[in-house]
């Protein structure tokens, strides 16, 4: 795992690697902890253990297209992953690490086609954060996400969840704009459980 430090107190590591992008969504949440649990409960997040009533109808949801697929024959997808530890990057086709900042931020990267019913990743292994920065291929589009750790007074923390996308050409780029309107409500749904998961988590270890 390689570990940034080389910013400053006010750069954003993300805006290294996607600095340009034509959507958003971030999500905050105060925590009852301070900077150093807090921190420690983020580098212990597992996505794959992230759950909601909701979150768990969406995921659903988005599984049917696969199901149609199988009783029309063709091969079912991959069964989802047990574990998705956020530090390090999940074990997920399509994503990569991109970096951290001890007790500031962690980024993750992916490139797919991820506004199609079955989402199409790129193959990124080998992949440097270098070369997802400068990546510019038609028809693809990218996905930088971060979790970054603020102070919020002397014993509590603020924690920001960020998700940035970026699509290269005109036609897919149409095609991700109406894809966003419909899913990104979820997505926001989901960004909080996430940030709910970290806050029960760092209180716990805070006390």
């Amino acid at each position: 795992m390689t570990t940034t430090t080389s910013t400053s107190n006010t750069e954003m590591l993300i805006d290294r690697y996607l600095p340009s992008f034509d959507r958003t969504i971030v999500e905050h949440t105060v925590v009852e902890a301070d900077r150093a649990a807090t921190w420690e409960a983020l580098c212990a997040l597992d996505l794959a253990q992230v759950h909601s009533p909701l979150m768990d109808a969406a995921m659903a949801v988005r599984g049917l297209p696969d199901r149609f697929g199988r009783l029309r024959g063709r091969p079912a997808a991959a069964p989802p992953p047990v574990h998705l530890p956020l530090r390090g990057g999940p074990s997920l086709p399509g994503w990569l690490f991109l970096g951290e900042i001890a007790e500031r931020e962690i980024v993750l990267g992916a490139v797919g086609r991820f506004w199609q019913p079955q989402i199409e990743w790129y193959d990124v292994s080998g992949m440097t954060p270098e070369a997802f920065a400068a990546f510019a291929e038609p028809n693809w589009g990218r996905i930088a996400a971060n979790f970054s750790l603020r102070s919020y007074g002397t014993s509590r923390s603020l924690v920001s969840y960020e998700a940035r996308t970026s699509v290269g050409d005109p036609d897919s780029a149409h095609r991700f704009a109406r894809y966003w309107t419909l899913v990104h409500p979820f997505v926001g749904h989901i960004m909080r459980a996430a940030l709910a998961t970290v806050a029960t988590d760092a209180a716990r270890r805070a006390s």
